[in-house]
């Protein structure tokens, strides 16, 4: 099977290349090729529909894994054009092609398509309601492959994070390591997901479509279990990293509330999700966010 990884640079992109790779014949593409890029990789600018469409027909995809994102939420909220073009033009073009050539299709999205004024987690038949330019942009890209009616996955997800990149964890253990005292938000939770497990799930999905008759196609929520808030995030970090030598102690923080640090885009204050749809057709369980956490704290040790 060809398969076409768009995003591969990426937090979560970089992370399933290897299982990819292990599935097929493998393309990927970003808009800059890392230094460190094995196998055959392509720089393209996804923004640029000839190119892509000339790359899609040229490579002739079985599977396409859509791991590229706009996730600059602020800035989106001032060039909303990018985050469009990014998040809802390219999804509808990968899937109108796949459409036409009979090919699948693995998107991503957001916990930011809903207002998070629930009191439960959401199912993925709630009413999405964003409140920002980017939960808009995600969700238009969901809409655009539902109108498409290719085979797909739309799998939502939350607070990703990794050993690499940019995500909340490392920027913890920056300021930590500069001795500030730091005020976290604790009127925001969801469930901090490790773009490793949101990856295995990905190939999971793919794995099952490959033995599977059945058609699947449809959103799938998946995240790591339980759900804190960012201050209780922090707080388990900073724990971690001075167990495994990484911070000498755990920086004085206080938890305060979203209004002290306003910012361009709204962030919805609930943001769990329910996984149980994904279990149930696909046998995916939730990962640990516990363990999932250490194991990432790990990986910035060994690569200290």
């Amino acid at each position: 099977m060809n398969i076409l990884l768009t995003g591969a640079a990426g937090q979560l992109g970089s992370e399933i290349f290897p299982f990819l790779s292990a599935r097929g014949s493998l393309i990927a593409t970003d808009r800059i090729k890392p230094v460190s890029a094995t196998g055959s990789w392509l720089e393209l600018d996804i923004s640029n529909g000839a190119k892509l469409e000339d790359l899609l027909n040229r490579s002739q995809p079985g599977l396409i894994v859509n791991t590229a994102a706009y996730t600059a939420v602020d800035q989106a909220e001032i060039d909303s054009e990018a985050a469009f073009i990014v998040n809802a033009e390219l999804p509808a073009r990968l899937a109108s092609w796949a459409k036409r050539n009979d090919a699948r299709l693995i998107h991503y999205s957001t916990d930011y398509i809903f207002d998070g004024k629930a009191d439960r987690p959401y199912k993925e038949i709630d009413l999405p309601g964003p409140k920002s330019v980017y939960g808009e942009s995600k969700l238009a890209g969901e809409r655009a492959l539902e109108d498409a009616a290719c085979k797909y996955a739309i799998l939502r997800t939350s607070w990703v994070y990794s050993s690499h990149g940019k995500n909340f964890v490392l920027s913890m253990l920056d300021l930590a390591r500069k001795g500030l005292f730091l005020k976290i938000v604790d009127d925001q939770h969801g469930c901090p997901t490790w773009a490793k497990n949101l990856a295995l799930a990905s190939v999971a999905v793919i794995d099952n479509w490959q033995e599977s008759r059945e058609e699947r196609s449809g959103v799938f929520h998946y995240c790591d279990d339980g759900s804190v808030s960012w201050y209780d995030f922090a707080r388990k970090v900073f724990s971690l990293a001075v167990t495994a030598g990484l911070l000498e102690k755990v920086p004085e923080i206080a938890p305060v509330p979203s209004s002290e640090f306003p910012q361009p885009a709204e962030r919805p204050k609930w943001s769990v999700l329910d996984t149980n749809r994904i279990t149930d057709v696909f046998d995916i369980q939730p990962a640990s966010f516990d363990a999932s956490l250490k194991a990432v704290i790990d990986e910035i040790k060994a690569r200290a």
